[in-house]
């Protein structure tokens, strides 16, 4: 039943799963001062440039995906800045009690994002 409609559904697929990604790196502009606090608290070295390079691979690889364009570059992107976010801000081993259940929540949250991604790269484009 869905085979007729698997051009439709891997556009929607790139458009929530790139769109969310281009949402994300523009709203981090707005919260950008927080987020450089927040990662130089982590011992991130020069936070507010590597925020900035962050950001600008949300942006621009979320774009590709869902333009269609180089997607598989664009998810493989994302899946390495998954990675590098989780470790940043999912650290739950860090962490108790309610805290702790929120971040476990964060990193399966990007686990599945990745899945996700993975999935993207397998298809045709």
């Amino acid at each position: 039943m869905f085979a007729n409609f698997q051009n439709e559904i891997l556009l929607a697929a790139r458009l929530l799963l790139g769109g969310a990604f281009v949402f994300a790196g523009l709203r981090n502009i707005r919260n950008r001062a927080f987020l450089t606090q927040l990662m130089t608290e982590r011992g991130v070295p020069q936070a507010g440039l590597a925020l900035w390079l962050g950001i600008l691979l949300q942006v621009v690889a979320g774009g590709l995906i869902v333009a269609g364009v180089w997607a598989a570059l664009g998810a493989a992107c994302l899946i390495l800045f998954l990675v590098v976010a989780t470790i940043m801000f999912d650290n739950f081993w860090d962490h108790q009690g309610p805290e702790r259940a929120a971040r476990i929540n964060g990193f399966v949250a990007n686990v599945a994002l990745a899945g996700g991604f993975l999935a993207l790269m397998a298809q045709p484009l």
